[in-house]
């Protein structure tokens, strides 16, 4: 079974293929996936890649910290979401007469 490595501060034009190959070069990358924004469809920053355990554990010894496009990579272990989360809107002005 792979490992899903959570991969921080992309460059926004950074593409699917672009992490494809340099991740591949510590093993095989079982996919890639840039997250991106809903409404506006760029980047948002960060990206998750799935490989197998032991070139997972190479790319991250290899990658975290390195420079891709002038900025300092954050490569780790992605954790599974928290339940909850996203907050709600709260309050809201209900007019009065």
């Amino acid at each position: 079974m792979g490992k899903r490595l959570y991969v921080g501060n992309i460059p926004f034009s950074t593409t699917e293929s672009d992490l494809r190959d340099l991740f591949s070069q510590h093993g095989s990358v079982e996919s890639v996936s840039v997250i991106t924004d809903r409404e506006t469809g760029r980047s948002r920053g960060f990206a998750f890649v799935e490989m197998d355990a032991a070139a997972a554990d190479a790319a991250v010894q290899a990658l975290n910290g390195s420079d891709m496009g002038g900025r300092s990579l954050r490569v780790n272990e992605a954790h599974e979401r928290r339940p909850g989360g996203g907050g709600g809107g709260g309050g809201g002005y209900r007019g009065g007469r």
